[in-house]
């Protein structure tokens, strides 16, 4: 292969990169508009996905099922409280404040930004499949 073939090989790769990490920015954009939107209209029973970093890890809770909460902050600025069941679904073990956290769960609104649960299998299997995904790994 030519130098120059070689030149627009690297610039087609480098091309295609930008596409992927645009699309991965615009629909991460479009769910953090989603999210705020109903937040401002206090809207609840939202399946949707999105992303954000841990800015808190709280305490379990374990009043009845257990659940795994942390706090993450979204491109928008928004906070969410994930609550995630520990006893249907791994514990993210090794979880830290200013790692990325993606998610699909079932919004809740509240007046601190809202809450994300749901966020593993239904065992009736009644209700959309959710997860939490932290470093390359799938938790549901």
């Amino acid at each position: 292969m030519t130098l120059k073939g070689k030149g627009l090989l690297f610039v087609g790769r480098v091309l295609a990169a930008l596409v992927l990490a645009l699309s991965v920015t615009l629909s991460v954009s479009a769910n953090d508009a989603q999210l705020s939107q109903a937040f401002e209209q206090k809207q609840s029973g939202l399946q949707i996905q999105g992303e954000g970093k841990v800015i808190r890890l709280l305490g379990d809770d374990t009043k009845g099922s257990r659940h795994q909460r942390f706090i993450v902050r979204l491109a928008s600025g928004q906070t969410l409280l994930v609550a995630h069941n520990i006893d249907l679904a791994p514990r993210i073990a090794d979880l830290k404040v200013g790692d990325r956290v993606g998610f699909f769960g079932e919004y809740e609104w509240n007046n601190r930004g809202g809450v994300i649960h749901w966020t593993h299998k239904d065992p009736n299997g009644h209700h959309p499949a959710g997860w939490l995904s932290h470093n390359g790994q799938k938790y549901q």
